[in-house]
């Protein structure tokens, strides 16, 4: 492509400030913004990524299809929400225009497993107007290419097992919901932790329903075993609160969680294959205490077993390097709602992102 990408950022809270900057550093072009908070919609771009104006305006949701049709973007990046049901109107108008998109929606990184029907029907709408929409985000390199990358040199795996934390502070009040952060431990049982006691046959039902409320491990392992060929026998989730001995303030909550209440949440998800090999992933949010920090341990074992740790990873900044680096990937890719697991690997973009454009 001979000219810049023309990019259109859904979502303008904390992630988009670094993901419309690391676009224009790329040589690319944010032509358009959307929102619905009336505290950002007629601002400058340049109010969110704290630089001089830009020219361009954010958009109310209401306005996003007359917008997107003027100024004809390559792509947008959706950075709102964390399941598939809340992002669904973003996406079907995307799908609807033709217009490519990437969400770091966590559910979206492969919601195949958990929202199969809404997963059809906008997969099923891109394919008819040849656009492409994918999930992405911090996982697609920390927990699925660098996991399946050491299982490309081992010569037998019996099981892989993966954890990783972050602070729900950075991400904004819907994954901190999610969580179950700032809700009392009784609260935590019913609104997030009873949807995984029920048998196998009810889960089903739900995930068939389009209403199950996956952590994030539940789509990665789908992922994981997409991408390496496993056939999947049986999954399955437990979510417990994440608790602090003090209180502790959230920002993003605009409360203080008291001593004992649900910071966030530890869920982990067992895959059991076909093929023999376990997979059991294991993600902690929370709202961080003054000793805690982002980490991330997976390790494949076999022959022979592999560990590999990232301590202190700058999660919010590469999960927007991660978005933007994927934006030529998805331009190039077959139409539909594809899982980066089916798209070619990741790579630095040192170029501009036109010039990796077909």
């Amino acid at each position: 492509m001979e000219r810049k990408v023309r990019v259109v950022q859904i979502g303008t809270g904390k992630m988009a400030k670094y993901t419309m900057r690391y676009v224009m550093e790329k040589g690319g072009e944010v032509v358009g913004a959307i929102d619905i908070n009336p505290q950002v919609i007629g601002k400058d771009i340049g109010d969110i990524i704290e630089c001089e104006n830009l020219g361009v305006k954010v958009t109310a949701l209401e306005n996003a299809e007359e917008m997107l049709k003027e100024v004809k973007p390559d792509v947008a990046i959706i950075e709102t929400m964390s399941l598939l049901n809340d992002i669904e109107e973003p996406m079907m108008l995307c799908a609807k225009l033709g217009i490519n998109a990437l969400t770091t929606c966590e559910e979206a990184f492969y919601s195949w497993n958990s929202n199969p029907e809404l997963t059809k029907k906008v997969d099923e709408l891109a394919k008819q107007t040849g656009c492409t929409i994918a999930g992405t985000g911090y996982q697609d390199i920390y927990w699925g290419q660098l996991i399946t990358s050491i299982a490309g040199s081992t010569q037998k795996i019996t099981k892989i097992k993966g954890s990783s934390s972050y602070n729900v502070e950075d991400y904004g009040i819907a994954l901190a919901n999610a969580h179950g952060a700032g809700l009392t431990l009784k609260d935590f049982e019913e609104q997030i932790a009873s949807v995984d006691k029920i048998s196998d046959e009810e889960r089903q039902k739900i995930i068939n329903s389009g209403e199950y409320l996956p952590s994030y491990m539940w789509n990665t392992n789908g992922w994981l075993c997409d991408k390496l060929g496993l056939t999947v026998k049986s999954q399955t989730q437990v979510t417990v609160p994440t608790t602090n001995p003090e209180d502790i303030y959230s920002e993003t909550l605009g409360m203080t969680v008291k001593a004992g209440d649900a910071t966030g949440m530890s869920a982990i998800v067992t895959t059991e294959t076909e093929e023999g090999i376990t997979i059991e992933s294991e993600c902690i949010g929370k709202v961080y205490s003054k000793d805690d920090y982002d980490k991330n341990e997976w390790t494949v074992y076999g022959e022979p077993d592999t560990t590999i740790t990232v301590a202190r990873p700058a999660t919010v900044e590469l999960t927007c390097g991660t978005v933007v680096n994927r934006i030529p990937d998805v331009i190039n890719a077959r139409p539909g709602f594809v899982p980066t697991a089916e798209i070619s690997e990741l790579n630095y973009k040192v170029k501009k992102l036109n010039e990796y454009v077909k």
